[in-house]
């Protein structure tokens, strides 16, 4: 099994607040990202595939169509968006750099698997001390 990981970057604005908390709740609980003007982020999304060598081409899958997939089905969507107003998925769940992971993984799992790969890991970095890794546990 061999590992290999595609990097991309995507800006987008977000605020963490629990609808049903007070705002004193929130600000408690997220600080400044409670901010009801919003903040944003220039993400950096690591994603690794693993698989077996296909012994013809030398890859696990070709990394310009990783690259595509990547760029069509996620960073189009979310680069220069509100995630809270804009994006459905976190209409009911709070923009956590946690449930960004999880979002992202669960559009690219299928996508990845039709090229005979495996998606093995989701990491998103929001800023240089702070990010998040999901492998679909």
């Amino acid at each position: 099994m061999i590992y290999i990981t595609r990097k991309e970057h995507f800006n987008a604005a977000h605020k963490l607040f629990n609808l049903h908390w007070t705002e004193e709740e929130n600000r408690k609980a997220f600080g400044k990202c409670a901010n009801p003007n919003f903040h944003g982020h220039n993400y950096e999304i690591y994603v690794t595939i693993k698989g077996k060598i296909n012994p013809e081409t030398g890859f696990v899958m070709n990394l310009f169509d990783l690259s595509d997939i990547l760029k069509n089905e996620v960073v189009e969507h979310l680069d220069h968006k509100n995630l809270n107003l804009d994006i459905e998925y976190f209409k009911t769940h709070l923009p956590s750099i946690e449930n960004l992971c999880v979002y992202v993984w669960n559009i690219l799992e299928p996508k990845i698997k039709e090229f005979g790969a495996q998606l093995h890991c989701i990491k998103i970095q929001e800023t240089d001390n702070n990010f998040a890794e999901y492998y679909g546990e």
